[in-house]
């Protein structure tokens, strides 16, 4: 007698007994055995079979200073496994902050800070402000970078790290990089013609691991010399770049990254804005 084979569809967690959870919302997509929910906004994650989930909570990135200002500070980035249970979650994602715009920095409100992002009631810390002439960098997820003479705010233990301080240096000024989640940021100097600004932000975290994709860079700091070839780097994780004297607003961090915005040396020009946060779920299919 001929064998008649039955075949089995496996569903989505793995099955056979799996401890991984399925669930919809975000924005779904599938990859290396992966399912992953993307959330770029806040929204509603709706867990339909109980079991494990990895996330990656990420805060909205701080604003970049005005008037030899620094770069903002990565949003703060929390990554780990979580037993999730058969309802729904609310996911919030933070903006990032405003590029500091009031007149030659001395302003620093609160609309500069980075907004927190939290899900299963975790929160990841919204980026510091940078800071300027006079200002310190402020604290946040991770702390933004230092004004001339100043220094950076400190970052949020297990988020994120410092900014750098700014150079003592007034005339020929660098200001400090925002930290990043992974690595704080740098102190500023700029000291001669040509020569590029130190004050890059921090680096982000990398997640998944190897993927690439890096998350809560701190911004660039700005320099002082019309004729210096840089300002500070944005870290990776989507830091924006400094600027320098002469040449307009610091660089914008990325939206959904948590990138820190960069800083402005001009007093015409605002700071580049903190790019947003995001939330990533993610389990095994």
């Amino acid at each position: 007698m001929t064998p008649r084979w039955v075949v089995y569809d496996e569903p989505a967690g793995g099955g056979g007994g799996s401890s991984w959870a399925i669930a919809t919302g975000g924005t779904v997509t599938d990859s290396g055995g992966y399912r992953y929910h993307t959330f770029t906004a806040s929204g509603t994650l709706t867990v339909t079979s109980g079991g494990d989930v990895e996330y990656l909570i990420v805060g909205g990135g701080g604003g970049g200073g005005k008037w030899k200002g620094a770069g903002g500070g990565g949003g703060g980035v929390l990554t780990g496994t979580q037993s999730a249970t058969v309802q729904s979650y609310s996911i919030t994602v933070g903006a990032g902050g405003a590029g500091n715009n009031s007149n030659f920095g001395l302003t620093q409100s609160s609309t500069n800070d980075g907004e927190d992002s939290s899900a299963f009631g975790l929160t990841a810390i919204g980026g510091g402000q940078g800071g300027a002439d006079a200002r310190n960098g402020l604290v946040g997820g991770s702390g933004g970078g230092g004004g001339p003479g100043q220094t950076g705010g400190a970052g949020t233990s297990g988020q994120g790290n410092a900014g750098g301080d700014g150079s003592a240096d007034d005339a020929n000024y660098g200001a400090g990089g925002g930290g990043g989640a992974g690595s704080a940021g740098l102190d500023g100097s700029v000291t001669g013609a040509g020569e590029t600004g130190t004050g890059d932000g921090g680096d982000g975290i990398e997640w998944p691991a190897s993927s690439g994709n890096y998350y809560g860079g701190g911004g660039g700091g700005s320099v002082g010399r019309y004729d210096a070839a840089a300002a500070g780097s944005g870290g990776l994780g989507g830091g924006g770049d400094g600027a320098v004297s002469g040449s307009g607003s610091g660089s914008d961090g990325t939206a959904n990254t948590g990138g820190g915005g960069g800083g402005t040396p001009s007093n015409s020009f605002p700071g580049g804005n903190g790019g947003s946060g995001v939330v990533i779920i993610r389990y095994a299919i």
